[in-house]
């Protein structure tokens, strides 16, 4: 790390990279706090964050399976956008060579519940879920992202 100039940093403020009071109607919550997964492409776990880099603060979309805790797909951007969401499920969808009958359960922010993210998942033949508002078992669901993205922050 001290040969590339790399240092370790601490934990920053908690900041809400979601909107979900877009007026936009749910997806139900399928997953029903089912954790356990028994073969990948069965679920995939949708979340993103904001990281500071050299350039700026970027924004990291990523696509995780639920079974292996494999990031399958990722996308970053300067922008938190339907976009950024959607070029990671295509790459996820690409990557796992175009599964069908996945769930891909998220939070109910504005990038998931687009027409845009919605027209992939349909035309993918993928099943949306999200957790409910306020639900304390979403925690555990992405935990595997937070892990993921604490380190990178770190």
């Amino acid at each position: 790390m001290h040969y590339l100039g790399l240092r370790v940093k601490g934990s920053q403020k908690f900041k809400r990279a979601t909107d979900s009071n877009h007026g936009k109607l749910a997806s139900p919550n399928l997953l029903e706090r089912q954790f356990e997964v028994c073969a990948p492409n069965q679920v995939w776990v949708g979340d993103t964050t904001y990281i500071r880099t050299a350039q700026g603060w970027l924004y990291l979309a990523t696509v995780i399976d639920l079974y292996s805790r494999a990031v399958v797909g990722w996308q970053m951007s300067g922008r938190i956008d339907s976009k950024l969401v959607c070029d990671a499920l295509q790459a996820a969808i690409l990557t796992r060579g175009k599964p069908t009958g996945v769930m891909v359960h998220t939070d109910q922010g504005s990038q998931y519940v687009s027409n845009a993210y919605r027209k992939i998942l349909r035309e993918s033949l993928l099943i949306q879920s999200m957790s409910r508002r306020g639900n304390c078992w979403q925690i555990q669901v992405n935990a595997v992202a937070d892990s993921i993205f604490a380190t990178l922050k770190k």
